[in-house]
């Protein structure tokens, strides 16, 4: 049998679930697109920024969500339809975070894709969604930068999924990890264009080292 028209199936339907932006959705309910707001990305920390806590909670939830729900359908069916379960779950994986990045129905402009990549690490590496939410935070904290976090987080889930007896990891959530930190760069790369100018923005509210020393 041809798995072609298989494969082709998990990665049109992650990459179109990838494609509904959860941002981009919400925006229109509220008559907004926050691609022309703050700094113009799609993702749940402009919407943090520029709509408030609530709106920013609801755009996180669709985008870990769908790759949530793309990656454990991928894993669940693929035996059906042929497919090595892991395999199919990996693609699945990466075509979700494509169809963030560059969704169908938004005009290929969406966000960043961190969200969505820890929606999928839920279920392909939960201890890697952890060990990338315990580099995030202590970096998030010392520089005030979410930019700088996600992408240490990212680099920190690929040298976890490296290392000898980490539990859950096999070669192909190795490879996925490393091609989240190599796709977390990629899409922040606007981000390190203004951290060499020194003009990114950080959240200063959650920089607890520095509100101790200044009174």
């Amino acid at each position: 049998m041809n798995p072609a028209p298989a494969w082709l199936t998990v990665v049109v339907a992650a990459y179109l679930l990838g494609s509904l932006s959860g941002s981009l959705l919400l925006g229109r309910l509220r008559g907004v697109d926050i691609r022309t707001l703050g700094s113009g990305n799609a993702g749940s920390t402009n919407a943090l920024r520029t709509q408030g806590l609530a709106f920013a909670a609801g755009v996180m939830l669709i985008d870990v969500g769908k790759a949530v729900l793309a990656t454990a359908l991928a894993l669940r069916f693929a035996p059906r339809l042929g497919l090595p379960a892991e395999s199919a779950a990996v693609v699945a994986a990466t075509a979700v975070l494509a169809g963030h990045v560059w969704p169908l129905f938004h005009g290929f402009r969406g966000g960043k894709g961190a969200a969505t990549a820890v929606g999928a690490l839920l279920v392909l590496w939960p201890q890697g969604a952890l060990v990338g939410v315990l580099t995030w935070v202590p970096v998030l904290v010392l520089g005030g930068w979410v930019s700088v976090a996600t992408m240490c987080a990212a680099f920190g889930l690929a040298l976890a999924s490296l290392w000898p007896g980490m539990p859950g990891v096999s070669p192909l959530v190795s490879l996925y990890s490393a091609f989240v930190a190599v796709a977390m760069v990629w899409t922040h790369r606007a981000n390190l264009a203004r951290l060499r100018t020194g003009s990114e923005h950080r959240f200063e509210g959650v920089r607890l080292l520095r509100r101790r020393r200044d009174p």
